[in-house]
């Protein structure tokens, strides 16, 4: 039988699509792209913020009318909307077969055949169960790069966020399961590694009483065929000076660091339930730059959050004018419920939310340019992507270029190259997001 398997929402949903595709290619089940093939349709689902929520909710439904149909044979939800919306979601899509609850992933070959012999039923465990360790996965990347989930859950409670609920307190996965499975990664063609969590800085906390990432980050730049190793997620609060040497004096780790900090005006990171204040992010930010020269920072921020004043907004402005970021996303503030944002007074407007997000990605826009402009005559070493079709032309990253989320180099050479490749190229010219480059003669 084939399975038609969705995967909404983050990269760390996407670790555990790639878990369970593994543990369904054990049980004999094949895999399709194509919906008119599918026997089986698996829904991995995202509720992060409302959109995320809507998409997830309207894949349910398309599925649920070729189930309805007699098209599929099963129709098994699972992920955050499966874990947060149980009850409502068997009462409005009565077509879906079972829901798999987050801490439960590793059941689905046990799910899926209970619902193919008739006696399908829910599987969920304590939300705070040991992380399911990946064993053989899948890779759904290309293969050339992978990302390595280091933990699950999160202990910050935000006060916007849901994750806690539909993933639990944080879980570390012990180290050496990591090692484990980074060293079957880099046996089968995997270049970098991306380490992801709710929190990749807090790592080891929990099982080792002390945070453990440098040590990790030390153990996975030991095995010999990965390249690069890229770190998200990092909460400005937890980067120690540990972390950063190891970062500074290890050459197969990025320096590459995507900072979440949400907002700058400390009456609004007050509200939200952060950690830090804006004279702390600007000495964390200032550290980094001292310590790290050509170090890539990334962070993602929060416009018309509950209480966010015109002077806030302005304040935030600033930082990110003065602080020139090398890369920005910008979230209008989605109000979830069973959040302590949800419930909070003086919530904004959608049209005032979606202006002060507009005005931000202007600004970024603008300082994205300008330090494009500065690229031009630098050699970096970039991994290929795949080739535009009909060109002597390559998609390629550098290592300032996470996948999905930055932008690309486009090579110009008639060198045959593959994707996974490294090679070393000359900046010349760049686009709005993107830049353009030659190879390096020998």
């Amino acid at each position: 039988m084939d399975i038609l398997f969705i995967s909404l929402g983050c990269d760390k949903n996407l670790a555990d699509t790639e878990l369970m595709l593994g543990i369904l290619r054990k049980k004999g089940f094949d895999f399709t792209d194509d919906e008119e093939k599918a026997d089986i349709c698996i829904v991995n689902t995202c509720c992060f913020i409302g959109d995320a929520k809507e998409e997830s909710i309207n894949t349910l439904l398309e599925m649920a009318e070729l189930r309805e149909e007699g098209k599929l044979k099963a129709l098994i939800a699972t992920g955050c909307l499966a874990q947060r919306f149980q009850e409502e979601i068997q009462k409005e899509i009565p077509q879906v077969d079972a829901l798999v609850g987050t801490a439960a992933i590793e059941e689905i070959g046990d799910v899926l055949e209970e619902v193919l012999s008739g006696h399908g039923r829910n599987h969920y465990r304590e939300l705070n169960a040991p992380p399911a360790t990946c064993k053989d996965r899948i890779l759904t990347t290309g293969g050339h790069y992978a990302y390595l989930k280091i933990a699950e859950g999160c202990d910050k409670r935000c006060t916007y966020c849901i994750i806690p609920k539909v993933r639990g307190d944080y879980r570390s996965i012990p180290m050496e399961s990591l090692v484990a499975q980074a060293k079957k990664l880099a046996e089968s063609g995997v270049k970098e590694l991306i380490l992801v969590a709710q929190e990749t800085t807090l790592y080891g906390a929990d099982l080792y009483g002390r945070k453990c990432l440098p040590q990790l980050l030390l153990k996975l730049a030991a095995i010999p065929d990965i390249r690069w190793i890229r770190l998200l997620y990092c909460y400005p609060e937890e980067i120690t000076q540990e972390l950063v040497r190891v970062m500074a004096r290890e050459p197969k780790i990025c320096h590459y660091l995507d900072i979440p900090i949400q907002h700058a005006s400390d009456e609004i990171l007050r509200r939200m339930g952060r950690r830090t204040n804006e004279e702390q992010l600007r000495r964390q930010i200032r550290m980094l730059r001292e310590e790290i020269p050509d170090i890539c920072l990334r962070t993602t921020l929060i416009s018309g959050f509950p209480g966010e004043t015109q002077e806030d907004f302005e304040e935030l402005y600033r930082f990110v004018n003065e602080m020139e970021f090398d890369r920005l996303g910008v979230f209008a503030y989605s109000q979830e419920e069973d959040t302590v944002a949800a419930g909070l007074p003086d919530q904004i407007p959608e049209e005032v939310k979606e202006a002060r997000r507009e005005e931000l990605m202007e600004l970024q826009q603008a300082i994205s340019f300008e330090k494009a402009e500065t690229m031009i005559g630098r050699e970096l070493d970039v991994m290929v992507e795949g080739k535009v079709a009909d060109e002597d032309v390559y998609v390629t990253r550098t290592y300032r270029d996470a996948p999905e989320v930055d932008g690309y180099l486009f090579l110009h050479t008639d060198r045959e190259l593959m994707s996974g490749d490294f090679v070393r190229a000359r900046v010349t010219d760049f686009n709005e997001y993107d830049l353009i480059a030659e190879i390096c003669t020998e």
